[in-house]
């Protein structure tokens, strides 16, 4: 069997300050989109909803557009960039650079169940 789904007519969307996700199934695999505004980090605009000290949710995917920072807990940071395969260890905060809105898609399943959900869900 073969399936596909536009993830334009996503599931689930959740939206917060300067950012928002759109959550898509397709067969056994969840993924979401995330888009995030110039101005848009994570420990301004999603903290709130999630109720941690800094993200803690693992992200694996591929970067569209514009550029992401993040910064771990201990210390490290980089930058991801259009056509760059990430992997971020929970632990962290992350923030847009520059005027151009950063795209990702993720393939982690805990991103797309808990990210910027509030904790009490």
């Amino acid at each position: 069997m073969a399936e596909s789904k536009s993830i334009d007519s996503a599931t689930e969307v959740r939206e917060f300050p300067k950012g928002r996700v759109e959550v898509v199934t397709v067969g056994s695999c969840t993924l979401s989109r995330s888009t995030m505004q110039p101005g848009w980090r994570w420990s301004e605009c999603v903290k709130p909803i999630a109720g941690t000290p800094s993200c803690q949710v693992q992200h694996d995917g591929y970067a569209i557009s514009g550029t992401l920072r993040v910064h771990q807990d201990g210390g490290s940071e980089i930058d991801i960039n259009p056509g760059d395969a990430y992997s971020i260890a929970p632990g962290h905060d992350g923030w847009v650079l520059g005027d151009e809105p950063w795209v990702g898609v993720d393939f982690s399943p805990a991103m797309a169940a808990t990210f910027a959900k509030p904790a009490t869900q």
